[in-house]
């Protein structure tokens, strides 16, 4: 069963001599269980799919459908309560905030939809052990390394009964042992039936995907499997 598609979207930035075309009639579709890379050179519309997909911009033409529910019937309030509950975002600019600990900024979403504060924080601080920084659940973002303030978002992100998750260069700042880390997590939360899109530059990221997707100009240019066996890259098994 698809959880995300994207049917013919198109998104145009600006007017007239300003305008931009992001995407360009691009579908897509994800399954449960199913990771799909996104891949391209920057400026080819990776993030703004991203973007459609969670809900955080609206297309210019086409339909965005998440586990669904058209996100172009939602209210305000319905689509905000979707990304709580059911699209876990690991943003390029990860988008802690500042005057919440770590595990406030985790519990938060779950707190906003009823889940007692000792449940949620729970759950943060246990969530924060799988990237192995149960013991930095006080800090605040700004006492945190960026690789630290990474693995939050990442973290955030993961939590719950997530249905799509949207991944933007989630190791950039990870050495590469975390980084592996990280990824096993990600696609250990696909293999239980969520769905997910990583966008990544690196090959050895992209082999972890079921589907690699290629853009370019905001146009869906090659669709492949697995680049690679993530075992042979990186040294170890899923």
């Amino acid at each position: 069963m698809s959880v995300l598609e994207l049917r013919d979207v198109h998104r145009v930035h600006g007017h007239g001599e300003t305008e931009v075309h992001a995407l360009r009639g691009v579908t897509l579709s994800v399954a449960s269980g199913e990771l799909v890379a996104v891949m391209g050179p920057s400026g080819s519309g990776k993030s703004t799919l991203l973007n459609l997909a969670g809900g955080l911009d609206r297309p210019s033409s086409g339909e965005v459908v998440v586990d669904g529910t058209p996100l172009s019937e939602c209210k305000l309030r319905d689509l905000a309560s979707l990304r709580r509950k059911r699209i876990g975002y690991v943003f390029q600019s990860l988008n802690l905030l500042a005057s919440l600990t770590a595990a406030e900024n985790i519990s938060l979403p779950m707190e906003l939809d009823g889940v007692s504060v000792r449940k949620a924080r729970q759950t943060a601080v246990a969530a924060l052990a799988e990237v192995g920084l149960d013991d930095h659940a006080d800090r605040f973002p700004d006492e945190l390394s960026g690789g630290q303030q990474q693995r939050v978002a990442i973290a955030r992100a993961l939590i719950g009964e997530r249905r799509l998750v949207l991944a933007d260069e989630p190791t950039g700042a990870l050495d590469s042992q975390t980084g592996e880390t990280v990824l096993r997590l990600l696609r250990s939360k696909i293999d239980s039936g969520a769905a997910g899109i990583l966008v990544t530059h690196d090959a050895r990221h992209a082999a972890w995907a079921d589907r690699v997707v290629f853009l370019r100009d905001g146009v869906v240019v090659d669709t492949s499997g697995p680049l690679d066996q993530p075992e042979a890259l990186l040294g170890g098994t899923r």
